[in-house]
């Protein structure tokens, strides 16, 4: 951020150099008018670069405030605050029309802000913050600074024009909300590719809650461990389930808990049955009609095999 102090010394120095020419001083009026005009300015920047910082409330007051907690500025670890969806529509708004977001039947006008800006002016650490996206079916989406470098997510305030109310229903036909907020991009092109895996965009719906946490403890709650952990499968593995996995299965506090599976139980099928594990990732519905886990059938054998090394390496028993 920058000094306010020094940006208001080299205003005041601009002041008494504009209103004073070879020792003349102009018109009072003049000389008053361009001193307002510096002060709005200085005023307006600081008000910009803490705006949201001033408009945390303590207590939801509509079920369309967005949540936010975690690692929040200048207050405590795990606090929860709310910004009111009117407050988030005085901020900058990004307007583009997007066509390549699967929640989206056809082009779509998308209104909202920068998750850039989000970070920048909530978390407690911007330059090392994990963003992350809670929703009402405790789906998470994970946006770590280099997603947001790469994608540019927007976190969705209008769709064509509509609030969201006015939303479609979701994609996947079982006519659910996608509000009170979602995210997506105004466009999308995969930055990484693992044998059959490309990044994948995130962008969920019904989203309530944003948290700023630490990437490093996040994610090293489901870093490889023990003698597997050394087996070259396991790094692609493990970036693969960071991305995808990640989103509904949970280790302890840390991932989605949309599934009811947590880690552990992966790491169990993944060590007792790879052909197990590989038949329900390639088609759940046919292991378990009630699953609501999406089908990955394009993963080649090579990319299961990185992910069963990788969930492999929570046993603790030796490799055989």
């Amino acid at each position: 951020m920058r000094n306010h102090k020094s940006v208001s010394v080299a205003s005041a120095d601009r002041f008494l150099r504009v209103t004073t020419c070879g020792g003349r001083l102009l018109g009072p009026l003049l000389a008053i008018f361009l001193f307002i005009t510096i002060s709005i300015g200085i005023a307006n920047q600081t008000y910009s670069q803490n705006f949201l910082a001033t408009k945390l409330r303590t207590a939801r007051t509509s079920p369309l405030d967005l949540e936010l907690g975690g690692d929040l500025a200048n207050l405590p670890p795990h606090t929860t605050r709310y910004l009111t969806r009117e407050d988030l529509l005085l901020l900058p708004q990004i307007d583009f029309t997007v066509t390549n977001d699967a929640n989206f039947a056809a082009p779509t006008q998308i209104t909202g802000i920068s998750l850039e800006e989000l970070t920048r002016q909530l978390a407690a650490n911007p330059n090392s913050a994990l963003t992350i996206a809670i929703c009402n079916d405790k789906y998470r989406a994970n946006y770590p600074l280099d997603y947001l470098a790469a994608h540019h997510p927007v976190l969705v305030l209008k769709i064509n024009g509509q609030p969201p109310s006015g939303w479609p229903k979701d994609a996947e036909a079982q006519n659910l909300d996608m509000g009170p907020y979602m995210i997506t991009h105004p466009s999308f092109t995969p930055s990484f590719k693992i044998l059959s895996y490309s990044d994948q965009p995130q962008i969920p719906w019904g989203v309530l809650r944003i948290e700023f946490g630490d990437g490093a403890a996040t994610f090293g709650a489901i870093a490889p461990r023990g003698l597997r952990a050394r087996d070259p499968q396991v790094p692609g593995g493990y970036r693969i389930a960071q991305q995808i996995c990640f989103h509904c299965h949970n280790m302890g506090d840390a991932g989605g808990q949309k599934a009811g599976q947590p880690w552990l139980v992966l790491s169990a099928v993944a060590i007792a049955s790879p052909d197990s594990f590989a038949a329900y990732v390639h088609n759940p519905k046919d292991k378990d009609p009630l699953s609501a886990m999406p089908a990955f059938p394009e993963y080649d054998a090579a990319t299961i095999r990185a992910l069963v090394a990788y969930f492999q390496t929570f046993s603790t028993r030796e490799k055989p």
